[in-house]
């Protein structure tokens, strides 16, 4: 799901964070944002737009101001007004400078806004950078139940009823954690991570089948919950089936993608009797330990392999032996 951000929804959210004010003339509120790149115009404004990336938000910082005003009159202009006549989103002022003329009269022919900025240009990508990133991160919505356990995210999937609810329920009973149920927003950071959170409406309230909503902060604290949590293993909850293939030894690990990333997954086969809240927590501590560099299935199949090699040692030992 991509996101898109009007520029004047852009500047009533960033107005206090970057300190931020409207140039006086300029308009162009409506145009639309469409990603998180953020960078200096360069040689863009000397006349050379064979590589500019027009799309992107633009920064004036007093290098760019500086070279402007060096200019003769006439070719600053024409330089603006090529500038411009990119899709440009708007540009951004830093150290509350002063502008040419030129710049807000072709910034407004354009429909171009300029948003001053009294912070230094260094502190102010400090602060934009990441607010873009997080607003801009692909994003989706899964069915599903994400938990905290042991500090692994774990997130319980499959067909409506099956359980998930109320293995998470379990598990917080048993003292870990909730952050959605039901339903799950997605968001990716960088390239390799991805955050799960509740929906703001229906954040820690959680639907049993029979007894109704429950307010899980209100019955077992706030410590029974958190905000957002990284999923790190996907565990599938399915019926049990007589035949169907089952993971034994865990050699052979499958993985499902989300938002272009590769998560580990788990599939659980419910029969009755099975206790799926402690096999969840072991799934959480298996996590862990194979984060930590043990991987317990291929020890077993080393040490396997190694008594197999040592037999066949000994016995073509025993063979060539003839005293």
């Amino acid at each position: 799901m991509s996101t898109t951000l009007q520029v004047s929804a852009l500047f009533e959210q960033l107005r206090e964070l970057l300190e931020l004010e409207r140039v006086p003339g300029t308009d162009g509120l409506d145009r639309s944002v469409t990603g998180a790149d953020i960078s200096s115009p360069g040689l863009a404004l000397a006349g050379f737009m064979d590589r500019f990336p027009a799309r992107r938000l633009q920064v004036f910082g007093e290098t760019e101001v500086t070279y402007l005003r060096s200019l003769d009159a006439d070719v600053r202009r024409a330089h603006l007004r090529q500038f411009f006549s990119f899709p440009i989103p708007c540009v951004f002022v830093t150290k509350a400078l002063d502008l040419p003329v030129e710049v807000v009269e072709e910034a407004v022919g354009a429909g171009v806004a300029v948003l001053r900025s009294s912070l230094k240009t260094n502190e102010f990508y400090t602060r934009v950078k990441p607010w873009l990133e997080d607003a801009f991160a692909p994003q989706t919505t899964l069915h599903g139940s994400l938990a905290d356990v042991y500090g692994v995210g774990l997130l319980f999937i499959g067909q409506s009823g099956i359980g998930k609810s109320e293995c998470v329920l379990d598990l917080v009973e048993r003292g870990h954690r909730i952050v959605a149920d039901d339903l799950v927003l997605v968001r990716r950071r960088g390239t390799d991570v991805l955050i799960g959170r509740g929906h703001e409406l229906q954040r820690h309230y959680m639907e049993i089948r029979g007894v109704g909503l429950v307010d899980i902060p209100a019955i077992f604290g706030i410590r029974a919950v958190r905000q957002q949590k990284r999923i790190e293993v996907v565990v599938q909850l399915e019926e049990w089936r007589h035949g169907a293939p089952v993971e034994r030894t865990g050699l052979d690990g499958e993985t499902t993608d989300i938002l272009g990333v590769g998560i580990p997954r788990v599939t659980v086969a419910l029969n009755p009797g099975k206790n799926i809240t402690v096999i969840a927590e072991v799934i959480a501590m298996h996590h862990l330990l194979k984060w930590s560099g043990v991987d317990p299935a291929e020890r077993f199949n080393e040490r396997l392999i190694k008594q197999m090699r040592d037999k066949t040692e000994i016995n073509r030992y025993l063979r060539e032996d003839h005293e």
